[in-house]
């Protein structure tokens, strides 16, 4: 790297929760730059879980996005010609990355009419510890366990 790292912009909050990470979500969500459609997409997906549950559908997405992060995770390391896989804590910024993508990706891979229709039921799944999202956290937890052997090679 010759040149500095580049600085992370402040993100404003969105209109409706007033959330950073509302925003955050939602410029993941974002494809070829249509950050309005992904706006409906997230709010009628939040109405959509609101009428789906009876509860309030923001207080809902933030328990999914809960259930989603991961705590743990494995990374490849080369070492005297053998790859192992090195069980490693996330950070604290990677975590919330990563939960937003898994939802979002596995929403994507659903069945249903739209994409607001696909997020809110992957939104309740995950809220009730269930859904692909959900799952591939437990499988990545579970990938760390099986190789804690290795741990004393950390990074």
């Amino acid at each position: 790297m010759r040149k500095a790292q580049a600085k992370k912009l402040p993100l404003a909050p969105d209109g409706r929760f007033n959330d950073k990470l509302v925003t955050r979500f939602i410029n993941n969500l974002m494809w070829q730059g249509k950050k309005s459609t992904a706006i409906n997409i997230f709010y009628d997906a939040v109405d959509k879980v609101t009428k789906m549950t009876g509860e309030d559908g923001y207080e809902t997405w933030k328990k999914a996005i809960a259930n989603v992060t991961p705590a743990v995770e494995v990374r490849s390391r080369r070492i005297g010609g053998a790859t192992f896989q090195i069980p490693s804590e996330v950070r604290a910024d990677r975590k919330i990355s990563l939960s937003m993508k898994w939802l979002i990706r596995y929403s994507r891979e659903r069945n249903g009419r739209t994409m607001a229709d696909k997020l809110a039921n992957e939104i309740v799944a995950a809220s009730k510890g269930e859904g692909a999202a959900f799952k591939k956290k437990e499988d990545t937890h579970r990938m760390a366990e099986a190789n804690k052997a290795f741990s004393h090679f950390k990074v």
